[in-house]
């Protein structure tokens, strides 16, 4: 029984702990059918471990799990130990700085424990997974961090900025949100000084330390962080934009373009594809290359760029214009991989 095992019972002590961020001592004593005098004994066994537990007096007090000067072992249920595990496989595909050798290596330690009957499940992902390595700017973790907790704790944060042109700027912002898009790293933040919502990328960002002061919560004016990062970084793709209506699911386009493209559903089989590049020509190869039926309206020098692609393609597949059959080996070098 829980409450005559006293190692048991502290570790169940402990979870109880994690769960919540305030307990009171007869709350704890009635799930684990014992006296707030044994919970007392037993919150100092924790401390004694490392756990820092602190308490409160009066019949409003109890106790709280806090953040120590040293990191205590960790008590983890079988789901959070496999989402752990599969957390610590993707970091290390991921485009952040300092973990290419500490996520493998907190994995080694976790696999390590884990009890025989979750490994079978961590080695099938494993084995069934493969994760596409980050191709954007690798990010400092610390910088990561820095910001995670602004954003948590909702603290300005001074910085500095080098912009896509290169000037260098200092900026006063309160974070909001941090965006992985899969390539790059984005903060979703108030500037203070410009007044409005901006994207900053964060491989471009140096925080000052300490945080500033802290600030009230705002709202985006519509849609979540991930839509603001993705409409905003699609509008600087380039000088030619456009959009275009797509005879597919919108979750099928999704997945042929790059992340900072707009996907927008209009029904079951259709949807609005917001796409922009540098030239006309490179924005129709795009829009070809996505092998889906579309229609677009403009701008003028699209459609003509269209037109052009359309040609050259029709007259590379016309019989009377093909080659003569060349030497085998030089049909061999001429096939597509």
């Amino acid at each position: 029984m829980t409450s005559r095992d006293p190692a048991a019972r502290l570790l169940r002590l402990l979870s109880l702990l994690q769960s919540r961020t305030d307990w009171s001592g007869p709350e704890l004593a009635g799930r684990l059918g014992v006296s707030t005098r044994t919970i007392r004994s037993d919150i100092g066994r924790l401390r004694g471990l490392g756990y820092p537990v602190a308490a409160t007096s009066g019949t409003a007090g109890g106790y709280r799990l806090g953040a120590g000067a040293r990191l205590p072992p960790l008590l983890l249920d079988d789901e959070e130990a496999v989402a752990v595990a599969i957390g610590l496989r993707t970091a290390t595909a991921q485009a952040v700085g300092g973990i290419e050798e500490t996520a493998p290596r907190a994995l080694a330690k976790l696999e390590q424990v884990l009890p025989a009957r979750l490994r079978p499940r961590v080695a099938a992902l494993a084995a069934s997974t493969v994760a596409l390595p980050g191709s954007g700017p690798a990010v400092d973790g610390d910088v990561l961090t820095t910001l995670a907790a602004a954003c948590r704790d909702r603290r300005r944060v001074r910085f500095d900025y080098r912009d896509h042109e290169g000037n260098a700027t200092v900026r006063d912002a309160e974070p909001h949100r941090l965006v992985s898009t899969g390539r790059r790293w984005y903060l979703v933040a108030w500037d203070v000084d410009r007044l409005g919502w901006r994207t900053f990328r964060i491989d471009r960002l140096r925080p000052r330390t300490p945080l500033g002061p802290s600030f009230s919560g705002r709202s985006l004016p519509a849609g979540d962080a991930l839509d603001f990062v993705t409409k905003g970084v699609a509008s600087t793709l380039g000088p030619c934009r456009t959009v275009a209506t797509v005879r597919a699911p919108a979750a099928a386009v999704s997945e042929r373009v790059p992340p900072v493209a707009r996907v927008e559903p209009l029904d079951d089989q259709r949807c609005l594809l917001h796409m922009g590049a540098a030239t006309p020509l490179t924005l129709a190869v795009y829009l070809a290359a996505l092998g889906l039926p579309f229609t677009v309206d403009g701008p003028p020098a699209l459609l003509e760029a269209l037109r052009q692609v359309s040609r050259h393609c029709a007259d590379a597949v016309r019989t009377d214009t093909l080659p003569q059959p060349a030497a085998p080996t030089a049909r061999r070098n001429a096939r597509c991989p």
